[in-house]
């Protein structure tokens, strides 16, 4: 500033400057100062931390959806197999979501796969769902997977709940036992959803037809041990209900941060401030 007084003050007359530019030189920038004072007073709410309160949809919760991508799942007694049912249910439930929640994607066969990480993204969310195939490891390992989708949530808050999609039965890795205590040590809830009809679904393997049926009770027992629920379906409709009483989304009080939001308009106030101080109220010369 002592700079910027310093050259305007290098040219004495005024009144003669002003006669030739037709305009007056000098003036009181209102503008200027009105600028300032919107971007001290948006930096005082930003340190503040001021929170918006809103009434709207809200779940209690961040999720890990494990879906089984093993062979067993392109059996046909969903349309048009396990898998894209799985899959399909999983995008319904979460476009259901208030926007803030986070939802991370895990598909698991003989090992797990980290498809996405817990994210708000909700488009980043419905492609790595979209993605998920059949795996070619052998195998069902819901133990690993509880274990994996554990330590992906152990870090969110608020409680974090698992929700497992399989059909299958825990024959790789960790024990149902080993990974229920390591998940109740995190305080995570873990719902199961069994997939499959009572007479089974057939699929191909290695030109070999099999008849696949959905085993229950390890799920049954990781849900009743972590205070989750258990769901069986054996139809789409009756899985996109399981989803939605696992979200338990209600109506209530919410607060959104606008701290970050008033950070950044007053840096792009304070952008403006400047351009307009080096154009149009640019001090002579």
């Amino acid at each position: 500033m002592k700079i910027t007084r310093r050259k305007a003050l290098a040219f004495a007359n005024f009144e003669a400057i002003e006669r030739f530019a037709h305009s007056k030189i000098l003036s009181k920038n209102l503008t200027l100062l009105i600028l300032r004072i919107f971007v001290f007073t948006l930096l005082v709410l930003a340190v503040s931390g001021t929170n918006y309160t809103y009434i709207g949809q809200i779940t209690e919760m961040n999720f890990i959806i494990a879906i089984d991508a093993s062979g067993s799942m392109l059996a046909t007694d969903f349309t048009p197999n396990r898998l894209e049912a799985a899959k399909n249910a999983a995008i319904d439930f979460v476009d259901t979501l208030p926007f803030e929640t986070k939802i991370g994607i895990i598909s698991f066969s003989g090992a797990s796969f980290i498809k996405e990480r817990p994210s708000n993204d909700i488009l980043k969310v419905k492609n790595a769902i979209s993605s998920i195939q059949t795996e070619l490891i052998a195998g069902t390992g819901i133990g690993e997977v509880i274990i994996t989708s554990a330590n992906l949530l152990s870090a969110e808050n608020p409680p974090s709940s698992i929700i497992l999609i399989t059909d299958g039965q825990n024959n790789i890795g960790s024990s149902i036992e080993e990974s229920v205590a390591y998940a109740k040590s995190h305080n995570i809830i873990i719902n199961t959803i069994g997939i499959g009809t009572e007479e089974g679904g057939k699929f191909e393997n290695f030109n070999e037809t099999i008849i696949s049926k959905v085993n229950f009770e390890d799920l049954q027992y990781v849900a009743q041990e972590t205070n989750g629920k258990s769901y069986l379906v054996s139809d789409y409709d009756s899985m996109d209900s399981a989803y939605l009483d696992i979200a338990n989304i209600k109506r209530g009080s919410k607060e959104v941060s606008l701290s970050q939001y008033f950070t950044l308009l007053g840096m792009f106030i304070l952008i403006l401030e400047w351009v307009l101080l080096n154009t149009k109220y640019r001090t002579i010369p």
